[in-house]
């Protein structure tokens, strides 16, 4: 019975390109097991090791993943850090044999021979896939067709824009998206309430189905977003409105809104300190105030912050640029905001 051969390969993958999944896959076609082992480096991307892990595992449920959290920061040709890699990874495997190190880097020579295994080199000129990690975090969207779609759509910010009816989220989204050159997401609930609305009401199931639709139709949109998605309105404002109109939620509601809590980078609540503007879909300036409030208080009660937005469209426009101008994704928010600087 022929030996089985185990494949390694290591990186920090910031982010993971066609051209890591081209090792992978070379990998995976050539060996019985692959074992990709993926370094924390923070002091190179603030994307966290665990969402970096996540990718491989989805697109290659087959594949081990060992996520280095310890692993040593320093990289280059020297004989000492060739001694301080070669030893961290034959620590990290324990004694486990490696038939076959692939890689496209110069310190494949020296893994391979540590590990007593074949110098697998692929693609070394980057003529398959002419990409680099630096190339893609330099222009993610110029380059996103070098990225799979479940990468790119975890680099894109996320931000929603929240608030009682007629407090300018529409509008805001849709000037934001204009002004970056990105796309938005409209509100799904104001098309689905004009085409399945009778009496101006909408039953338990159907305010479920918006919030399904919605985000199905966002998650679209996210791969086609150049930085950032700006959102209009979310699961959390369609469970308001079925606590408003029903005095309860369908529990698919509930589940979607108890998910945006996570779900978004950046949260702007508008605030109702705008004209109101009247449509039939409605239920009067009065009702606004009152579901801006307990928006707000829904919101504190679920623990997510937000950024309120006060003022003209203009000044809206400004106060949204100032905060995604600071924004960092993946950075912690009490870090770029100043508060612990």
């Amino acid at each position: 019975m022929p030996a089985k051969k185990v494949g390694l390969t290591l990186g920090k993958f910031v982010p993971f390109h066609r051209g890591h999944q081209h090792v992978v896959e070379t990998a995976l076609r050539e060996v019985d097991h692959l074992i990709v082992v993926i370094y924390d480096s923070p002091e190179v991307t603030p994307v966290p090791l665990s969402v970096r892990a996540r990718w491989i595992r989805k697109l290659y449920p087959t594949v081990e993943v060992l996520e280095a959290w310890d692993g040593p920061s320093d990289s280059g040709d020297t004989p000492e850090i060739k001694r301080i890699q070669e030893n961290y990874i034959l620590g990290l495997l324990g004694g486990r044999k490696v038939t076959h190190f692939y890689s496209s880097e110069f310190y494949g020579e020296h893994m391979s021979a540590a590990l007593g295994a074949v110098n697998r080199q692929v693609d070394p000129l980057r003529e398959t896939f002419p990409v680099s990690g630096t190339k893609v975090r330099e222009g993610l969207f110029e380059n996103r067709s070098l990225v799979n779609p479940i990468v790119y759509r975890d680099l894109i910010t996320n931000a929603v824009f929240l608030g009682a009816p007629s407090t300018g989220k529409t509008t805001l989204a849709a000037r934001m998206a204009e002004e970056l050159q990105t796309v938005w997401m409209p509100e799904y609930g104001r098309e689905y309430w004009e085409a399945h609305q009778i009496e101006r009401r909408l039953t338990l199931e159907q305010l479920a189905e918006i919030a399904e639709g919605h985000l199905e139709r966002e998650e679209r949109l996210l791969l086609e977003a150049k930085d950032v998605l700006l959102v209009d309105t979310n699961a959390i404002t369609t469970y308001m409105f079925s606590l408003y109109y029903h005095g309860e939620a369908h529990p698919k509601l509930e589940e979607l809104a108890v998910r945006c809590a996570s779900r978004y980078d950046l949260v702007f609540l508008c605030e109702d300190d705008i004209p109101y503007d009247d449509t039939p879909d409605r239920s009067g300036e009065v009702s606004r105030s009152i579901f801006q409030k307990q928006i707000v208080a829904d919101l504190i009660e679920r623990k997510i912050p937000f950024i309120p937005l006060r003022g003209s469209l203009e000044e809206r426009v400004q106060q949204v640029k100032v905060v995604l101008g600071c924004y960092e994704k993946y950075r912690n928010p009490y870090e770029w905001t100043g508060v612990l600087r």
